[in-house]
């Protein structure tokens, strides 16, 4: 699987458009769209830390918040 399509299955698996994927990753619209269309080559650094970012978020919303 090269970087466009484990991009496009990281995205999809988040359950966001485009759009919120650009905002939450505070990502150019255009520069996603180039990379998922295969125009540019994302860094596959750039690809780890999102996935590896996407993942911790998500279990980061599960642990309890305490007060401080």
């Amino acid at each position: 699987m090269d970087s466009r399509e484990y991009l496009i299955e990281l995205r999809t698996s988040t359950g966001m458009t485009r759009r919120e994927f650009c905002e939450y990753f505070e990502i150019p619209y255009r520069t996603l769209q180039d990379w998922e269309l295969g125009n540019r080559k994302m860094p596959d650094y750039l690809l780890r830390l999102m996935a590896y970012k996407a993942k911790m978020e998500k279990l980061g919303g599960e642990k309890k918040k305490t007060n401080e």
